[in-house]
């Protein structure tokens, strides 16, 4: 049990951000070792400092207080900071339950959370064999068919890797290894977990030592994608996919048109809005995928926020949804989508303006 405070740990969570904030890895490193020389374990400075420190580098990007260079060189820190953690007690702890195999899905490069979740595993005994970031499936099933584990833990924070990640569900179950998957792609309630037919779902790496360790479950009956979720029979999803450079070209061409505050767009903007409507098409193929309109409205509700925070005025989102509508007619499932998110953005904008106006 930890000697500190609540106020002394917010203290030590304070110091480690100012670190990582400022990118300096001997400071980070210091911290989190002075944390444990005050009698946290090992485990807690994993999950409730490091972890909670990324969470914020996340949170103060999307607030655009933080911008992509210095994203990713405090998330570098964090990482270089559990390295150091877990040299440290390498020594110290024996394997002595099964072995583990952590992965993030092919195209998820947010690394650092599967990371910690194999030092959780280290920690309570199990051998764990971390494979990193952007983990292709065939590479996958060739460790497993050397390495034999008792479960693999994927890992995904984007949706849009949902597809991808039930590729690699599928192919491990093939070779009789459950599955743990864990991450925000998988939904706040783990719904994406179950309809792509997971063995377990957790929600952070707490959670999912915890399952790993109460029970390994047999792995589910061997599936196929199409027999998980036969809407996908209209072929929707893999129209929109195969597409998608074609839609944001399309969407690109028509929006100085219809929004004409673009053709004063620098080249710098212009490229952000590409990038901005290549994930749109992007979720939306995702959404066609998993069949759930609210996966594409929440990513939209979170763009208008993003491109507030950036000085960009969230209605530039409505004419892209009008042009992919138009492109997307002989497409009912997509068509129904993009209507009902550009209800909830024009609903959601009318609803601030009252209130700006009643707060007035």
């Amino acid at each position: 049990m930890s000697s500190l405070t609540a106020v002394s740990f917010e203290d030590r969570t304070d110091q480690l951000w100012q670190a990582v904030a400022v990118g300096d890895e001997h400071a980070a490193t210091t911290v989190v070792f002075e944390t444990l020389d005050d009698g946290i374990s090992a485990e807690r400075v994993l999950l409730d400092l490091i972890a909670s420190v990324q969470r914020k580098v996340g949170e103060e990007w999307a607030a655009n207080r933080m911008t992509v260079v210095q994203e990713h060189a405090a998330t570098a820190i964090n990482d270089r900071a559990v390295s150091a953690l877990s040299h440290h007690y390498a020594a110290h702890t024996a394997a002595s339950r099964g072995r583990v195999v952590v992965a993030c899905v092919d195209g998820e490069w947010h690394g650092l959370p599967a990371r910690i979740l194999a030092e959780v595993l280290k920690l309570r005994g199990w051998t764990v064999d971390y494979l990193g970031a952007q983990v292709p499936p065939a590479h996958l099933i060739t460790h497993l068919h050397q390495t034999g584990p008792d479960l693999v833990a994927l890992s995904s924070s984007i949706a849009t890797r949902l597809p991808t990640a039930h590729a690699a569900i599928t192919a491990v179950q093939a070779t009789n290894t459950p599955v743990l998957v864990g991450g925000a792609a998988f939904g706040t309630h783990g719904q994406y977990a179950r309809l792509l037919g997971a063995d377990l779902w957790a929600p952070d790496a707490a959670a999912a030592a915890d399952r790993i360790e109460k029970t390994l479950p047999s792995p589910a009956p061997a599936h196929q994608p199409i027999d998980d979720l036969p809407h996908l029979a209209d072929q929707e999803y893999t129209m929109v996919a195969r597409t998608h450079s074609q839609l944001v070209r399309t969407v690109m061409g028509g929006l100085e048109d219809r929004f004409p505050a673009m053709r004063d767009y620098t080249a710098l903007q212009c490229q952000h809005t590409a990038e901005d409507i290549a994930h749109i098409v992007d979720f939306l193929a995702t959404a066609l995928y998993v069949g759930d309109t609210d996966l594409f409205t929440s990513f939209l509700t979170w763009t208008s926020g993003i491109l507030t925070a950036r000085g960009v005025p969230a209605r530039s989102l409505l004419p892209a949804l009008d042009i992919l509508s138009e492109e997307l007619k002989d497409f009912p499932r997509a068509v129904q989508m993009l209507t009902q998110a550009n209800d909830h953005l024009t609903g959601a904008r009318s609803m601030n303006a009252s209130d700006s106006r009643n707060s007035g």
